[in-house]
């Protein structure tokens, strides 16, 4: 586990005088410029690093925010003591996490986790515990469908519908084989979502599942051109889905198909790692907003990852989701009485009263409230990699698909709608 009280690196923000003294800084909590001494506040983490992938810009993200807070007044005066632990994609070590951290650490809460199957294992442990988990990663059912998890990213069933749906109005798409991981709660539910979007707009879509432990992507790709399919979807993490295009460009296959991914795809160092064969031939969905967006808290997640993260931590949706969480979760403490913040019960029931927090890193409001499913992030953007970067193609729209029916619907009871 990483213990550490998040480095007091003090970049100032404001003068003495509460003059703004530096444009150029983060800008985090209260921006005091001063670095908090009190007790530390525990909060906990989870993501997964190891193959078929590494989640761990979340909690990166989160864990720079957090530095940035400390170093600018904390909560209250109060530094945030961030844990974080890697799940390492087995269930038995992301049981052994929660227990961990809500056990023997006894944090106040979860914030950033980013995982395969982590909100699987725990989810019922999360609601044992009255923990609501101020989660930016999630990629398995389990994590939007659960009572004590909510997300500032939107998982593969969203990203997926959203470049599809794109795709299907903008280029006439008819058939898609959707290429995933063979995991039924992240690659067969996002798929399948997929599959419904497309008959409920006269096409058709199927899956293509690799083994998770021995992903084979040659044979991916030959299952996939058996499908008779227009369209290829490359449902899978960043590295992975960098190998299956690797492989159609040693078949020449570019020209043959049209190419979508979710926002596994959508990181900066994508384009050079796919080259020039690539320009211009995939289109990616963008879970919040494109890397070249003017808003505050665009700009201001930058700032904050070249300021108080490492040079090779990612700079990918992953990121901006754990900024997000981050900050909308110190947020919410600093609105709490300075002697409750340490309280896991008050901490959480401010968390679940969240209602209509706005950024420029989403489309729509952000909210928690009661309910057995999450799933505030469910509008988009669709790029494609153009000379060496993303040109966005189209920006913030809703997805439509029945499946965000019922968010629908809490969203009008809470007047968001």
């Amino acid at each position: 586990m990483n213990r550490l009280i998040l480095p007091l690196v003090v970049v100032m923000a404001f003068g003495a005088n509460g003059a703004l003294a530096d444009e150029s800084a983060p800008q985090c909590g209260t921006n005091t410029g001063e670095a908090a001494t009190g007790e530390p506040i525990k909060v906990g983490g989870i993501h997964g690093n190891a193959a078929p992938g590494d989640f761990s810009s979340s909690t990166d993200s989160a864990a720079a925010y957090f530095s940035c807070v400390n170093a600018n007044g904390g909560i209250h005066g109060r530094p945030i003591e961030y844990l974080v632990e890697n799940d390492q994609w087995n269930p038995e070590l992301a049981g052994q996490a929660a227990s961990k951290l809500l056990v023997d650490e006894a944090v106040v809460a979860m914030v950033g986790n980013g995982s395969f199957l982590e909100m699987a294992v725990n989810a019922g442990t999360y609601k044992d515990a009255d923990m609501m988990v101020m989660a930016s990663a999630c990629a398995v059912s389990e994590c939007f469908e659960s009572s004590n998890i909510v997300s500032t990213n939107q998982g593969p069933l969203g990203s997926n519908v959203g470049v599809i749906q794109y795709m299907q109005e903008e280029l006439g798409v008819q058939s898609v084989a959707c290429i995933s991981l063979a995991i039924p709660n992240v690659g067969t539910w996002s798929c399948d979502a997929v599959a419904g979007y497309m008959e409920n707009n006269g096409g058709s879509a199927q899956s293509v599942l690799l083994n998770p432990a021995a992903p084979d992507v040659n044979s991916a790709m030959l299952e996939a051109i058996a499908t008779g399919a227009d369209t290829m979807l490359i449902n899978l993490p960043a590295g992975l889905a960098t190998a299956v295009l690797k492989a159609a460009e040693e078949q020449d296959l570019r020209d043959a198909y049209k190419w979508g991914a979710p926002t596994t795809l959508y990181d900066l160092s994508v384009p050079a790692a796919l080259g020039e064969y690539w320009d211009g031939h995939i289109y990616v969905n963008a879970e919040l907003a494109p890397f070249t967006d003017g808003g505050d808290d665009n700009q201001n997640w930058i700032k904050v990852m070249d300021g108080f993260a490492n040079d090779d931590d990612p700079r990918d949706t992953f990121s901006q989701s754990g900024y997000l969480s981050a900050k909308f979760f110190v947020e919410t403490l600093l609105k709490m009485d300075a002697n409750d913040v340490g309280d896991r019960e008050k901490v959480n029931n401010a968390i679940t009263a969240i209602n209509g927090y706005a950024s420029d890193l989403m489309c729509g409001p952000y909210y928690v409230g009661e309910a057995d499913f999450h799933y505030p992030n469910h509008a988009g953007h669709v790029v494609l990699i153009k000379d060496g970067s993303f040109d966005v193609v189209r920006d913030c729209f809703e997805y439509n698909s029945a499946y965000f029916d019922p968010h629908a619907e809490i969203e009008k009871q809470l007047g968001l709608r």
